[in-house]
């Protein structure tokens, strides 16, 4: 990872003053315009930070939030809010702040995981004003790129309010600090994403210019594939966002369009790695050679970069691996491993519909070695590997071995939650290297998390097609095909949700397909644990929507609560 995300990304912050803890979009505890010496590329490097860090000391310390740290970093609270409490995952631990909520959809406007996405959001968005604030006036070529990209970032999270919450405390870099933020809600904050990427579009750099080769200094940043991948994504939820006024599907094909013909590719070409195991092209795109892999790269449209050394985060792809992973299972990649998420039943059906997978019915000692283990799931079929040609889809990558199975075997379902066997494990990260070569960390993984990739242009125009009465078969597919599974004859509503979930489980958005799909709240679709109960219960409508937390609705008379809460 080159030194404009790294090294100079400290320096930018501490440049700046920046040390302090914010609670509001409105800071007042914090104020960088106090401070009007800055360093710019270090200060443009905070900005992609705000991504993947959190603070100024690595995986905690001197944090940029009051909130607790270690869970409140831009992706994690995003992927919080979005997996947890859908049909994919659960969090084992259930005495965790805020997790039976989530998890079991009963969250109000105090649940303090929803306060930690919300004002992470506020936070990067003042970070954002702040540098066009300083930069405005600069006609350098150089600098209307960068502004172009934090204005990508700024849209961003912006987005996210627009689909957690459907409404944003909004402030621009025209605002005064001690301004309040304004309330901009649903269709208004629809039109002004629109509007905004739009204009970012035409002055960031060509698609690709900038994931595909790893040398360049730019490695990383976002260019106009990762505007139009975002503009897409935008326009296919459309109708929700506007509740019914608006509906670009056309729009969503246009952008799909634009990246399907651009410069990308999906991943095809299999590896077969020292270890004796071979990776499908969509394994390795979240391995922790992502960021060379140039097939792999050639897929991903924006990654969040990570490195097990100098992005040292417990909410990016530590989160990921880590809390997906026992001691005891083979092919670890990591040192500790949480025992956090495991797959609700309803993931494994999107493979299995009969609940077939082939699972160990076995226990081993604590201490038995991994290659007497590997052997044994191998013999009885519960390995990735025999869990990957079960399926007959090379998207299938869980675990149902023995390997951590110390006191008791791993369930499919079960009447409690709280156990991290209580489910099959999910392999889909990985902190291991296709080549072999050894990681960065032995416990913070090299594993970029790929944001945007080009599989989502896929799908995304075969939906809208389907919306508008047109044939989106051959996208869907397309993506079936590269995973080696049977190609499908028809689409329906049901088809396309699946889709959605079979190739982008564990990513972040789940709970957005199954609202765009009218399935997230009421009864037509429960699932195992949806509204807390064993079986899935129906959740009432307003769930919906996040609400929002109460210390902004106290702290700000320009903001209103949602309906229902």
């Amino acid at each position: 990872m080159k030194s404009i995300f790294l090294k100079a990304a400290i320096a930018g912050v501490l440049t700046l003053g920046i040390t302090s803890c914010a609670d509001e979009l409105n800071i007042k505890s914090v104020d960088p315009q106090s401070s009007p010496s800055y360093e710019e590329q270090g200060l443009f490097a905070k900005m992609y930070s705000s991504l993947c860090l959190t603070g100024q000391k690595g995986e905690t310390g001197n944090g940029d939030l009051t909130m607790t740290e270690d869970k409140s970093g831009f992706y994690r609270a995003v992927f919080n809010l979005e997996e947890l409490p859908t049909d994919e995952i659960n969090w084992a631990w259930q005495t965790d702040t805020g997790i039976p909520q989530i998890t079991g959809i009963s969250w109000n406007s105090t649940t303090e995981m929803i306060q930690w996405c919300y004002n992470r959001l506020g936070w990067n968005i003042t970070l954002y004003n702040f540098y066009l604030q300083e930069t405005a006036g600069n006609d350098a070529d150089e600098i209307k790129t960068k502004r172009a990209e934090v204005r990508f970032l700024r849209a961003l999270n912006y987005y996210y309010y627009l689909d957690l919450f459907h409404k944003a405390p909004f402030k621009d870099e025209t605002n005064a600090m001690d301004e309040l933020p304004t309330e901009k809600v649903g269709k208004d904050l629809y039109a002004w994403l629109d509007n905004e990427l739009t204009e970012v579009e035409k002055d960031l750099d060509p698609m690709g210019q900038n994931t595909f080769e790893k040398a360049s200094t730019n490695f990383g940043r976002a260019d106009k594939g990762a505007a139009y991948m975002l503009h897409a994504r935008l326009a296919l939820n459309s109708e929700v966002y506007t509740d019914g006024a608006v509906k670009d599907y056309q729009k969503a094909i246009d952008y799909s369009d634009l990246l399907i013909g651009g410069p990308y590719a999906l991943n095809k070409v299999a590896k077969t790695a020292p270890n004796g195991l071979t990776y499908s092209g969509y394994a390795q795109l979240f391995m922790a050679d992502n960021d060379e892999n140039a097939e792999a790269m050639k897929e991903i449209i924006l990654p969040i970069r990570q490195d097990g050394l100098r992005t040292r985060s417990t909410c990016g792809t530590k989160m990921l691996v880590n809390s997906m992973r026992i001691s005891g299972m083979p092919y670890a990649g990591v040192k500790s491993c949480w025992s956090c998420i495991y797959a609700r039943p309803n993931l494994v059906e999107f493979f299995f519909p009969t609940d077939n997978i082939p699972m160990s019915k076995e226990t081993v000692a604590e201490n038995t070695p991994e290659e007497e283990i590997i052997e044994l799931d191998a013999a009885d079929g519960s390995d990735t590997k025999s869990i990957l040609a079960a399926a007959g889809d090379d998207r299938a990558l869980f675990y149902a071995g023995r390997g951590g199975a110390f006191a008791s075997v791993r369930k499919l379902r079960a009447d409690k939650l709280n156990n991290f066997l209580d489910g099959v494990s999910i392999v889909k990260w990985q902190n291991i290297r296709t080549d072999g070569k050894t990681t960065s960390d032995a416990d913070i993984p090299d594993t970029d998390i790929p944001y945007f990739r080009l599989a989502e242009a896929y799908l995304t125009r075969a939906e809208a097609k389907w919306r508008l009465g047109k044939d989106g078969l051959a996208d869907v597919n397309e993506l079936r095909k590269r995973a080696g599974a049977t190609v499908l004859s028809e689409l329906d509503a049901n088809t396309l949700l699946q889709e959605w979930g079979r190739e982008f489980y564990t990513e972040g958005r789940r709970r957005t397909d199954l609202i765009r799909f009218n399935k997230f709240t009421g009864n037509s679709y429960l699932w195992a644990w949806k509204g807390g109960v064993a079986t899935g219960a129906p959740v009432d409508a307003h769930y919906a929507v996040y609400p929002i937390p109460q210390d902004d609705i106290n702290n700000n008379k320009n903001i209103h609560q949602n309906k229902g809460y």
